[in-house]
């Protein structure tokens, strides 16, 4: 169901995009668009691990050093039938965890110190069994497609910005006697269209953790300990919230719990509704309510 509710999302953003080329350069502003955000974000693919564990200043631990934790996770990749990934550790007492890594022989898990004192050794198994989650169901590859699609309308609609301010495309929808129509097209373009790709984008980021609860609920062959360890990171990350910074908050929607405006999150949360539509995160109750209610 994830994967159907992903696809479809996919779908719905790559129409956007064809809209958009459309709408501001036919099929060679559209081509355009897309070699620029593909070059972009294949970058950001090959080196995503690398990019993560710079910001987030994660730092390799070997066996010997964190026993417990290595241990943990080859249980979990060996339930999981995965390879087994580079374990890092963040030193910050706010509580969270990310994986990522282009693929499954090339991945990455890093958990924070502040993780690992407040959860339980079944529940540090359920974070890293959603965490393993995203990497067996290759939502860094996914995300990375959505990421490009996005970045090309956000491209196109620049292209447009200018266009009209030059009045290039102005002029020549007037030659074509359509001028008023061309400019509110273009305007749509520009105002509408990134925020409907950046609604689909955090739609489909969404749809992810659940996917991701549910294979890590699936590899433990238990959602309970995950469960209980999200309603702990809820209340934990209130009170040792990340600070607001560039690369916290491009780092943001890796984590398995939103790290950043911990209060101000949790009153979306509460509201939900239209706020909700821009989150990277569902509603922690909601992720916990699924989990219980699932059966084996």
């Amino acid at each position: 169901m994830n994967w159907m509710r992903t696809v479809s999302l996919m779908i719905l953003l790559s129409v956007l995009v064809v809209l958009a080329g459309g709408l501001v350069g036919g099929m060679g502003g559209l081509i355009t668009a897309l070699i620029f955000a593909g070059v972009m974000n294949f970058v950001a693919y090959w080196f995503s691990d690398k990019m993560a564990l710079a910001m987030s200043g994660a730092k390799p631990v070997s066996e010997k050093e964190e026993p417990r934790l290595h241990r943990m996770v080859a249980d979990v990749v060996q339930r999981a039938e995965l390879p087994m990934p580079r374990v890092y550790l963040i030193k910050n007492d706010s509580p969270n965890a990310f994986a990522t890594g282009r693929n499954p022989k090339h991945s990455v898990v890093a958990v924070t110190t502040g993780l690992q004192s407040i959860l339980s050794e079944d529940e540090l198994r359920g974070v890293i069994a959603h965490e393993m989650g995203h990497i067996k169901n290759r939502d860094m590859l996914v995300m990375t497609i959505v990421a490009m699609l996005a970045a090309t309308i956000t491209f196109l609609a620049t292209m447009a910005q200018w266009s009209l301010i030059f009045g290039g495309m102005g002029g020549r929808d007037r030659d074509r006697g359509g001028g008023m129509m061309g400019i509110v097209a273009m305007l749509a373009l520009i105002i509408l269209m990134p925020l409907a790709a950046t609604m689909v984008r955090m739609a489909i980021s969404r749809t992810r953790e659940y996917g991701a609860d549910e294979m890590g609920a699936r590899i433990m062959g238990n959602p309970m300990p995950l469960a209980r360890a999200l309603e702990k990171l809820d209340a934990a990350v209130h009170r040792k919230a990340l600070p607001a910074t560039a690369k916290n908050e491009a780092m943001a929607h890796l984590y398995i719990v939103n790290p950043l405006g911990a209060r101000e999150q949790h009153a979306k949360e509460s509201g939900g509704g239209f706020v909700n539509m821009f989150s990277t995160h569902p509603p922690i109750r909601e992720r916990v309510r699924r989990l219980q209610e699932m059966t084996f």
